[in-house]
């Protein structure tokens, strides 16, 4: 983004991110390089490449689940590259949410139950809170009469929009959306983006969106390009 949009609403921050693997062996291959890239507050942005890119390794490394091997990241303002694991869980569970191209739900559980996993892990609301949270977030994806559903029980386009309001269940700074409309027919495409275009308006949610949807991209705010673990374009797109 440029300068003029870094601010103290910043949510996530990178300097000079690499990441390599197979590090001081014969092998060893960067797969990102000298990534930089700040996303204020309320920022819609799609991250789009080819397969093999580097796309899903930033997005890993944005959402705190790997490590960079170099550079540093950000993350509302809290430099993350020295902290220890724990402090990483615990930085991750209450900035970020998670939505994935398969749902990732549990099986045996409900809507409801679902919802309520990161507020039950996360420990910091009481029982009765923590269901009015779901009720809430599951009326706000229009699954209400589906809430005591097992999560088998519903269509992939229900199951995702589940995995949205788990989400959001701790009302994190920054979505990150890994394809999450990839295994969706168009209909049900077009709803889970439209939810999450909700969320980021009326919230003012941080979305960083990961797709092939060509389509789907150009009703972002923003667009970032990932070719051969290089950032090629970044910023906002003309209108």
């Amino acid at each position: 983004m440029p300068e003029s949009q870094i601010t103290a609403a910043t949510v996530i921050k990178l300097c000079g991110i690499c990441k390599a693997y197979n590090i001081g062996t014969p092998i060893e291959t960067e797969v990102l390089h000298q990534i930089e890239l700040t996303l204020p507050k309320g920022s819609f942005c799609a991250v789009m490449g080819p397969s093999g890119s580097g796309k899903s390794t930033l997005l890993n490394i944005i959402g705190l689940l790997d490590r960079p091997s170099a550079g540093t990241l950000e993350v509302c303002g809290q430099e993350t590259t020295q902290l220890k694991d724990r402090a990483l869980t615990q930085l991750r569970g209450h900035k970020i949410g998670f939505v994935f191209q398969y749902h990732h739900l549990i099986s045996a559980f409900t809507a409801l139950e679902n919802v309520m996993m990161p507020m039950l892990g996360a420990g910091v609301f009481p029982t009765s809170a923590m269901r009015e949270r779901a009720e809430l977030l599951l009326a706000q994806v229009e699954l209400t009469p589906w809430q005591d559903h097992l999560a088998d029980h519903l269509s992939g386009g229900q199951q995702q929009r589940v995995a949205i309001a788990r989400a959001l269940a701790m009302n994190p700074a920054l979505l990150l959306a890994d394809e999450p409309t990839g295994n969706l027919d168009s209909r049900s495409a077009d709803s889970v983006f439209d939810l999450l275009t909700q969320f980021n308006q009326e919230q003012g949610t941080t979305v960083l969106f990961v797709t092939h949807n060509a389509a789907l991209a150009k009703r972002c705010k923003d667009l970032i390009e990932v070719v051969d673990g290089h950032i090629v374009s970044s910023g906002d797109r003309p209108s």
